[in-house]
């Protein structure tokens, strides 16, 4: 199974794209290495726009552009994007309807050693809460690059998140893997649900491969887009599993797992188990080394799946 960085999956579809649509921008904050942009930059100069360290200038320069018909794709690190330049997203971008991409680089607790001032744990939260906002977490290159190309025929005001490292590939090249606003049912099973996003699909993948050897059956599903959400996905998991563990690398307060739990909650309630990042300074460290302290790994999913069937069973 191959490994490729969602990050460079995007801006190499952003290539093939802008050679037959002159309306894509990119537009950097001092980011095009991190973002994967270089070969845009060099390949379509006059497509490119650099504005230093100033994310808030940047989002602010896409709107314009957007009104001037482009189709501007603003990329920077995904820590900024959703805090420094926040009021832009929701004034300039969403309440102001323009047609702008936002590429959040290096989501969640990529930057690892960088610490805290670098995770964007918050970013699902804040950005779902945004009106005429979408949200999407691709959760491989392949499914990162549909997701490009999605964007760049169905413009609209949208924050896509992705990580930093190479991940390996779920979907195979000729897999229908983004569906705007539908959940990706990549698992069948009936004794539990998990609902994922992002690089936690695969850590759920391999944790419900490890139980089926034992005979539990888990579904896996892949929640790219975040918002608008695929409420009938959760609801169909909730009736026919009996219990759902959500799991993303962000925040447990206000991301996915909230998300189903309001659901959940309203139509039909089932045991759950959230699981993310607590509501804590974060441990600084590589970033694996970061997901084991808090057991976003597979042997984490694995004990609190098993926990969570203890609950569904005993209730």
């Amino acid at each position: 199974m191959s490994k490729n960085a969602c990050r460079k999956a995007f801006g190499d579809e952003l290539v093939k794209l802008a050679a037959s649509d002159e309306n894509i921008i990119v537009i950097c904050s001092d980011s095009k290495g991190s973002c994967s942009m270089t070969e845009f930059s060099e390949t379509y100069p006059k497509q490119f726009v650099e504005v230093g360290i100033a994310e808030q200038n940047e989002v602010g320069i896409a709107a314009g552009m957007s009104t001037a018909g482009y189709k501007p794709f603003v990329c920077a690190p995904a820590c900024f994007l959703s805090a420094r330049s926040l009021e832009q997203v929701k004034v300039d971008v969403a309440y102001s309807h323009k047609n702008v991409a936002l590429f959040g680089v290096s989501g969640g607790v990529s930057y690892g050693a960088l610490g805290q001032t670098h995770f964007s744990t918050h970013d699902i939260a804040v950005m779902r809460c945004i009106p005429d906002l979408s949200v999407v977490l691709p959760s491989d290159a392949r499914q990162t690059a549909a997701v490009a190309k999605y964007f760049v025929n169905n413009p609209m005001p949208v924050y896509i998140r992705v990580g930093r490292a190479a991940v390996e590939d779920i979907y195979g090249e000729n897999d229908d893997s983004f569906i705007y606003g539908k959940a990706n049912e990549l698992r069948e099973g009936t004794d539990a649900a998990i609902i994922a996003c992002g690089e936690m699909v695969k850590t759920s993948l391999d944790a419900a491969d490890l139980l089926a050897e034992e005979g539990i059956k888990i579904r896996v599903l892949d929640f790219a887009t975040i918002k608008p959400i695929d409420r009938d996905a959760i609801i169909k998991a909730a009736k026919e599993t009996g219990a759902i563990l959500s799991i993303e690398e962000h925040s447990v307060n206000n991301g996915l797992g909230s998300i189903v739990a309001s659901i959940v909650g309203e139509e039909y309630p089932v045991p759950l188990k959230i699981m993310g990042l607590p509501d804590i300074n974060l441990i600084t460290g590589e970033s694996d080394e970061i997901k084991d302290e808090y057991h976003l790994d597979c042997e984490g999913v694995i004990a609190n799946m098993r926990e969570l069937l203890k609950r569904k069973n005993n209730r």
